[in-house]
Formats: C-alpha cells, sequence, structure tokens
C-alpha cells in the first residue's frame, strides 16, 4: 500500500499545488503586469502544460483510490466518514476540471486564437472563479485526509 498512497498524494500535491500556485501567486502577478493580449495568452500556455499533469492526476487518483478502498480497505462499507467526504468532494473537484478543460479553456484558446480580448477575459474569469472553488475544495480534501482517522 505505501506505493499507492505514494502515487496518491504526490498527484493531490501537483494537482492542489498547482492551482494554489496559479490562483494565489501567478494569477495576481499576471494582472498587475501584463495586457490582455499577453496575459491571456500566458494563461493558455500555462494550462497547455499544466492540463496534462491534472489528467494523470485524476487518472492517478481514481486508480489509486478506488485501489485502496476495493483492495486494502474493505470496500466503500469498511472506510470511514472521512473517506467517502474525500472521495464525494475529489469527484466533484474532477468534474469541475472536466468542465474548466471543455468549455471555458477551449473557449479561451478559441478566443486568443482570434485575438477577442474581451471573450478571452470572460472565460479566463469562469476558470479562475472555478479553479477557486477548487483550490479550496482541495485543500479541505487535504486537511479531511490529514485529520480523518483521527476524529
Amino acid at each position: 500500500m505505501s506505493v499507492t498512497i505514494s502515487l496518491h498524494v504526490l498527484s493531490v500535491v501537483i494537482w492542489v499545488g498547482g492551482m494554489f500556485f496559479a490562483y494565489v501567486a501567478l494569477r495576481p502577478v499576471a494582472a498587475s503586469l501584463l495586457q490582455p493580449p499577453q496575459r491571456l495568452a500566458l494563461w493558455v500556455q500555462v494550462f497547455g502544460r499544466f492540463f496534462p499533469w491534472v489528467w494523470v492526476a485524476v487518472i492517478t487518483l481514481l486508480l489509486t483510490g478506488y485501489w485502496m478502498i476495493f483492495v486494502y480497505l474493505g470496500g466503500m462499507q469498511g472506510v470511514g466518514v472521512h473517506v467517502h467526504l474525500m472521495h464525494g468532494l475529489g469527484v466533484l473537484m474532477m468534474l469541475l476540471f472536466v468542465y474548466v478543460f471543455f468549455a471555458p479553456y477551449q473557449e479561451l484558446k478559441h478566443a486568443v486564437d482570434t485575438q477577442d480580448w474581451s471573450q478571452g477575459g470572460k472565460h479566463l474569469g469562469r476558470i479562475r472563479r472555478v479553479v477557486g472553488i477548487n483550490t479550496m475544495l482541495g485543500l479541505s480534501v487535504i486537511v479531511i485526509a490529514a485529520g480523518g482517522r483521527y476524529t
């Protein structure tokens, strides 16, 4: 189980840590230093590099999470409330990511390609709001994971 949980935690660090960095550090600096054409192009490229890692993290989280639940922990009936909370919030986070990837991110890329900076800003704003929500959910899942067994 040590390899499984290590891959699980590593995936969380990559995904939630990446969102935290983007939301708390990169976003405010990009907004203060760059004009819309450069800022929107930057985000398209940043997401283009980050989102493949998120896909790997999502797949790894699903595989390792279900592996631990069903192979080591006796199935869903054998796990504590904290695991059910992690599972539910994690699935919600994944659904939000899928929405961002297939809707506003694709629209942002199109807006940048066509140099429609106004529409690009709207799509980036939608992404920002969902990433903010997902970051808070991810941090909550980490707290639940770290302390859940001890409550």
